[in-house]
């Protein structure tokens, strides 16, 4: 077989799904990530109908994600006091198996790591393709040559500025920003949550981890704004900015967020492209048709989408193995 040695961006969850499918098909799959390790933290995930307990299931990794799941109850809506005010039922948030994306990060990295190259704390800095493959440099590493490049590295798709254009060009602001990061489970939540809203904002505590911890999460619309995204001080800077005095946990969860070790804050998107490939270049998950965080459908999207593209690779493979062998038997008869 030609063409097998497949470069990937980002191992969250789109890239090492990708890599195990590959990796059935006959493809040697290499996993760049710019994290030093698989990533931590990060909100809850959830999947939803056959289409995607079926892939997870052939991964072989289904039972270690109902293991490892949140078992979420309802969500109740709280006013300022923390009284309940509405709830709104478990399977409008957790589908059929919810899971937190770092949990499920871990537990795919653990099922691919034993055939896949992952290369940790570096990035894809240029991609320079040819008849015969593509010359990829990075950061710190030396310049390797791969068949194909894919891009699996997210809303703010490093591989997708290299190979189609600057972010801009696709990526859709939603008018919301968000904020997620672990926290203690001080409210003693059992399986459950409480959201506190306010005029454009939103200020939610769930449990995590069967309750030994808690997940505090932030909304507040806003425009797009010129902000670093590796600028975590800054990032801390303006959420405090938008929720100091709001009410209910925020001011305890905001004196939180400065020793939570997995921050993360992004403006909430939605990516529209015409097309997913350029030459030997291409995307998926998140960096091709983010949904947005705010769907519940990324991680369930990643998913099928690399089950999906490994088939199709490989698919194209035996066509082309297929017309080799009609064109060589052909030029046997013909020499005869």
């Amino acid at each position: 077989m030609k063409n097998t040695n497949v470069l990937i961006s980002g191992a969250s969850v789109a890239g090492p799904a990708l890599a195990y499918w590959l990796h059935r098909h006959g493809f040697t799959p290499t996993i760049v990530e710019r994290a030093p390790a698989p990533r931590e933290g990060g909100y809850a995930v959830d999947f939803r109908g056959e289409a995607h307990l079926s892939v997870l299931r052939r991964m072989g990794v289904l039972a270690d994600i109902e293991r490892a799941r949140t078992g979420m109850g309802s969500m109740s809506y709280v006013n300022s006091a923390g009284r309940p005010q509405a709830q709104l039922p478990a399977d409008l948030f957790s589908g059929d198996v919810e899971i937190l994306r770092g949990d499920l990060a871990r537990i795919l990295y653990d099922a691919t790591e034993d055939y896949t190259e992952y290369i940790f704390g570096d990035s894809i800095t240029s991609l320079t393709e040819d008849a015969h493959g593509v010359a990829v440099t990075f950061e710190r590493g030396a310049t390797r040559r791969f068949d194909l490049v894919i891009g699996a590295d997210g809303l703010h798709s490093n591989t997708r500025r290299l190979a189609f254009g600057p972010e801009e060009g696709f990526v859709k602001h939603l008018g919301v920003y968000c904020a997620i990061f672990t926290t203690a489970n001080h409210l003693g939540l059992d399986h459950t949550g409480h959201a506190y809203r306010t005029a454009g904002k939103l200020v939610a505590m769930y449990s995590a981890r069967h309750n030994a911890e808690a997940k505090a999460v932030f909304y507040f619309g806003s425009p797009a704004l010129d902000l670093d995204r590796h600028d975590v001080a800054r990032q801390q800077a303006v959420l405090t900015e938008q929720f100091t005095g709001t009410g209910w946990q925020s001011d305890r969860l905001l004196n939180d967020m400065r020793h939570a070790p997995d921050f993360y804050f992004d403006s909430v998107g939605q990516v529209h492209m015409d097309g997913w490939s350029r030459g030997r270049v291409a995307l998926i998950g998140d960096a091709a048709y983010c949904p947005s965080s705010l769907s519940g459908m990324g991680s369930g999207l990643a998913l099928v989408g690399a089950y999906v593209l490994a088939g199709e690779l490989a698919a194209n493979m035996a066509r082309k193995a297929a017309e080799n062998i009609t064109l060589r038997d052909y030029s046997d008869l013909a020499r005869r």
